[in-house]
């Protein structure tokens, strides 16, 4: 009777065993399964989305891929596992520096750019030189903010950019031959004219300044 009663004892802590055993394997592959699918979630959620909580969902991905490491050792068959985890990692690295090169704040346009910007307006003059965007109705806007701010930063600007002032000052020029056909007013030409006046002297003196200081302290 107490044999019976033994080997009963034994089949019973046994199957126990057994039966912890396949919840660890079990539990184990739940977290390999949970660390792909977020990898596969995450790639599908927008740019603009994951950029405002992106230090958390990297966060928490450290986290799943942690756990699936660990669980790997508890399975009995992890060739099958061990496959998916290390694709998965390759995946999210992969999609990690496509996030970082969208997210990263874009370069700091060049002193040239910076100073047509200013001229024209963010952005409006590019490495094209096109000035289709300037026409009969806004020509003399665009000469009024052109000469001001040379006005306002003619002590500032070195021989280089008064070369670049005098190159964009002919292509708006050059516009203007072209909107005089398309319906400027008598009054704007002649507001424009003004300012034409009052730029050229202006341009003449202040580079002559420019290219004596730069002379002065190529000496030094």
């Amino acid at each position: 009777m107490k044999s019976i009663q033994l080997l009963s004892g034994i089949a019973l802590l046994v199957l126990g065993f057994t039966s912890c055993k396949d919840e660890k394997q079990e539990k184990a592959q739940k977290t390999v399964d949970s660390y792909v699918a977020y990898v596969d979630s995450v790639k599908n959620v927008a740019a603009e989305d994951l950029k405002a909580d992106w230090k958390s969902v990297d966060a928490e991905y450290d986290k799943r891929a942690q756990e699936a490491e660990l669980a790997l050792a508890d399975l009995k068959d992890k060739t099958a596992a061990t496959e998916k985890v290390n694709a998965s990692k390759i995946k999210y690295e992969e999609f990690k520096n496509e996030m970082t090169a969208v997210f990263a704040p874009p370069p700091a346009p060049s002193p040239k750019q910076q100073l047509r910007n200013a001229l024209f307006g963010e952005g409006k003059i590019g490495d094209d030189m096109s000035f289709a965007w300037v026409n009969a109705q806004n020509i003399h806007s665009v000469y009024q903010q052109f000469v001001h701010t040379v006005e306002n930063n003619k002590d500032n600007y070195s021989r280089e950019d008064w070369d670049e002032v005098k190159l964009l000052y002919e292509a708006l020029d050059s516009r203007k031959n072209t909107v005089e056909k398309e319906g400027l007013t008598a009054e704007d030409n002649r507001k424009i004219a003004g300012l034409k006046i009052k730029f050229a002297p202006m341009y003449t003196v202040n580079r002559m300044g420019a290219k004596s200081e730069e002379n002065k302290e190529a000496k030094k």
